[in-house]
């Protein structure tokens, strides 16, 4: 599978739990994303059977490529996770989680506790290389726990096996909101031969083209930048800077429709918080959330959407 072109970089939708849900992934899809990927899925959780979590790996139609994110420390356990997606049709790549830094999650080994034992990390690459039967194996990590360490961490991985990485250009101590290092993201890109996926703080058009002409990375990963203007794969396919009104207006509906044909008329609750913050900063955003947030019914929303993002 050639996933990669050296003159046109990847655009990759990131896993956000509670977002890049299977509605908001087949829109990004639709609107220029190259790759999407799965909300983060537990390993345990596979394993064990939770239907929750069988749910969580439904794709789209359109999601052609398409990658499950899983995450784990037990390397039994992943072995298991990896043998049970072999036996779902249409996953493309298994992608390894060593990123997150949300406390419970590294308070079971897993996520960006990884990168304090980088011969487990290594070794849990090697394993879903060699036990998966899906095209690619990618591993998503950040440059260091508490200190810095990024090539590194970047070797491990590719010495594991992986066909590509996801570099988020903060230690697991950086959080969300310290400064993203795109020095060490081109630092690890000229060290490593397995191609580079940069990922942090890339909310914008201009911020886009700036990482990709820093650091050289193969590809670019959006995730909470896509999050209320996802619209921003659509700018980076076409080369536009502005985006019509028209457009966004069609992906907006398009949302929301997807949401109402696969949560059914949950959608309608689930999708407000989208709503808050497609219309984050154009007037009137308060009193559309007002009317939003006591409206229950599909063609009253799709009305208001209508005439508001006019």
């Amino acid at each position: 599978m050639k996933l990669f072109n050296k003159d046109k970089p990847l655009y990759v939708l990131a896993p956000l739990a509670g977002f890049t849900d299977l509605p908001f992934r087949q829109v990004v899809k639709k609107f220029g994303a190259d790759l999407t990927v799965s909300e983060m899925i537990s390993s345990n959780a596979l394993v064990y059977g939770s239907t929750k979590t069988r749910k969580m790996i439904e794709k789209s139609d359109n999601e052609n490529p398409y990658s499950v994110q899983i995450a784990g420390s037990d390397e039994v356990i992943i072995k298991g996770a990896v043998e049970i997606l072999n036996q779902e049709s249409g996953i493309d790549i298994i992608d390894l989680n060593s990123g997150c830094p949300v406390p419970k999650v590294i308070k079971g080994g897993s996520g960006s506790a990884l990168l304090k034992d980088l011969k487990k990390l290594e070794n849990i690459t090697r394993i879903i290389k060699a036990t998966s039967n899906k095209s690619l194996t990618s591993v998503k990590v950040r440059i260091g726990f508490d200190s810095k360490y990024p090539v590194e961490i970047a070797k491990a991985v590719e010495n594991g096996g992986a066909d590509f990485i996801t570099i988020h250009g903060r230690t697991r101590s950086g959080g969300f909101k310290s400064e993203v290092d795109y020095d060490a993201i081109a630092e690890i890109k000229a060290n490593i031969s397995i191609p580079v996926i940069a990922n942090g703080d890339i909310n914008s058009f201009e911020k886009a083209k700036f990482v990709l002409n820093h650091t050289k990375a193969d590809g670019l990963m959006i995730g909470r930048g896509a999050v209320g203007k996802p619209w921003i794969f659509h700018q980076l396919k076409t080369g536009s800077e502005t985006v019509e009104k028209s457009i966004k207006r069609e992906i907006i509906l398009e949302h929301f429709n997807s949401m109402i044909y696969f949560y059914g008329e949950r959608g309608v609750i689930l999708f407000r918080k989208h709503l808050h913050t497609y219309s984050k900063g154009i007037d009137g955003a308060s009193e559309f959330r007002n009317l939003i947030n006591f409206e229950d019914s599909s063609e009253k929303i799709q009305e208001l959407i209508q005439t508001y993002f006019s």
